[in-house]
């Protein structure tokens, strides 16, 4: 685990972030484009390179160790404004990553940065999404997947990793590393996905099901391409194409995106953090046609300043459709990001609206 804050954020929020222009990522990574040797902010007005292009990198400095260049047009290198409370939450984020081992507690971060408890709490959240408690136990977490595929025996990585026992573990194992940690020092072993690509109203539709439920669901044009992506996430899974597994299941997803199946209400099979299944159980309560900001989920949540960390949790959504991120706006009602492209997002929410409608009533037959 990197030891800032953006190490909770996954490749594909950054480049959601810069396919955005979100400037309030300014400052926390640099994206270099490898066919022009130019690294650059993530709000840069520049056109977006492909994806396929780009690393991402914490500091310029690190860009210009491989090669690149700043941009001259948002000039990454440029001071960028002190902000005192994003330091300390990066200063208690690094202490924390240095010593999860040990029983953190609220009062110990506390005095250690000779703050309140109350505001230490409230200022992490409000930056992180998460409780420093939370951002400890997925420091553990960290620290027992490394130890895990280092070949550590299972019962002393749980203990090396600071869990008091065993059982915590496994608790949490199944949400947290999708299987038994002894399975997952197995490179996953066992644990079988199956999977389909059909077409729809929006190209082509990826679905992957576990015997528990829906794991991964993928929207693109080129089916090839999707399955490279489901193999390259579940890379430690057995993965075999079974077009007649769930058949009942992908045809209701096919029908929720034709406008003929107004809710999806299958199981899933996914990993996720404390938060990120918060806001996603938030996202199933929004009403089929409605749309919610960014900002409406935060409050429903009972975080309001965690408006950024809800845009990350719903860019990393498996399941789109089932978990409708597409309803998802930002305050200016402009349509936002969406990992399957802007234009999908459109089409699902004007089919949605269009399903609304209420029908036209029978004009009376003319009297002869």
């Amino acid at each position: 685990m990197m030891n800032t804050i953006i190490s909770e954020i996954s490749e594909e929020i950054f480049w959601q972030a810069c396919l955005n222009r979100d400037a309030s990522f300014d400052g926390k990574f640099i994206l270099a484009v490898r066919t022009t040797r130019i690294y650059c902010r993530p709000s840069c007005p520049a056109r977006k390179p492909k994806r396929e292009n780009v690393l991402f990198f914490k500091v310029p400095e690190l860009a210009q160790q491989a090669g690149f260049r700043a941009c001259k047009r948002c000039q990454p290198d440029a001071h960028i404004p002190y902000d005192p409370q994003l330091e300390l939450v990066r200063a208690i984020c690094r202490y924390i990553e240095q010593n999860a081992v040990e029983p953190l507690t609220l009062q110990t971060l506390s005095q250690c940065f000779n703050v309140s408890a109350w505001h230490l709490q409230r200022t992490f959240k409000e930056y992180v999404g998460i409780s420093p408690l939370e951002y400890t136990e997925a420091c553990r977490m960290d620290q027992l997947k490394q130890a895990l595929r280092n070949g550590v025996p299972v019962t002393a990585a749980v203990y090396e990793a600071g869990f008091g026992s065993s059982s915590r573990v496994y608790e949490k194992a199944a949400p947290q590393l999708g299987m038994t940690p002894r399975r997952y020092q197995r490179n996953g072993d066992g644990t079988q996905i199956q999977f389909t690509v059909v077409p729809c109203a929006l190209g082509q539709l990826l679905v992957a099901t576990t015997e528990r439920g829906v794991c991964a669901i993928k929207l693109g044009d080129d089916p090839v391409e999707l399955e490279r992506l489901l193999l390259s996430e579940f890379s430690a899974a057995r993965i075999v194409r079974d077009d007649q597994a769930h058949k009942l299941w992908v045809r209701d997803i096919v029908n929720f995106i034709a406008g003929k199946e107004p809710h999806l209400d299958l199981p899933l099979d996914v990993r996720a953090t404390a938060f990120q299944k918060q806001v996603w159980q938030a996202l199933q309560r929004i009403p089929y046609g409605q749309t919610r900001t960014y900002a409406d989920i935060a409050r429903e949540i009972g975080q309001p300043k965690a408006v950024r960390a809800v845009a990350n949790a719903c860019g990393a959504n498996p399941t789109a459709l089932i978990v409708p991120c597409h309803r998802v706006v930002r305050s200016d009602g402009s349509m936002g990001g969406y990992h399957w492209g802007i234009e999908r997002k459109r089409q699902l929410l004007l089919q949605e609206a269009i399903q609304l409608q209420p029908e036209s009533e029978p004009q009376p037959e003319p009297m002869l």
